[in-house]
């Protein structure tokens, strides 16, 4: 019922910044809380924030958190991820997913194809 389209992505070098958006076409989307996920090669797929369907309530990762940012357009069916201070180990491919909404993928029924950000030195 709901597709999900990731895009911003790229290559930044430390410190830099990105605004990730995540498009949604569907008919429940309003109801659904997103979330942000990334993977790294060799790594299992980890969470990094998450909105509620109101956009009231956020929640991010410690290793995140302080520079990273979850906002949701409802007009637009859009969330974004604005990724800042951005450090080598961020390094991944970011994946937006919705669903009634957790900490983990287990909250999760739909997911995006993904979007790589790269940092360098």
């Amino acid at each position: 019922q709901v597709t999900l389209v990731e895009s911003g992505g790229g290559l930044v070098q430390a410190g830099g910044s990105l605004r990730l958006s995540c498009t949604a076409s569907g008919r429940t989307f309003s109801y659904y809380a997103m979330g942000w996920f990334r993977q790294a090669p060799g790594k299992e797929r980890e969470f990094v924030a998450a909105i509620s369907w109101s956009g009231g309530t956020t929640y991010y990762a410690d290793s995140v958190k302080g520079r990273f940012t979850i906002s949701r357009d409802y007009a637009k069916n859009t969330v974004y991820l604005q990724v800042s201070s951005l450090k080598p180990e961020d390094t991944a491919v970011f994946y937006c997913a919705a669903g009634p909404g957790s900490g983990s993928v287990e909250g999760y029924e739909y997911w995006g194809q993904g979007t790589q950000v790269t940092v360098s030195s």
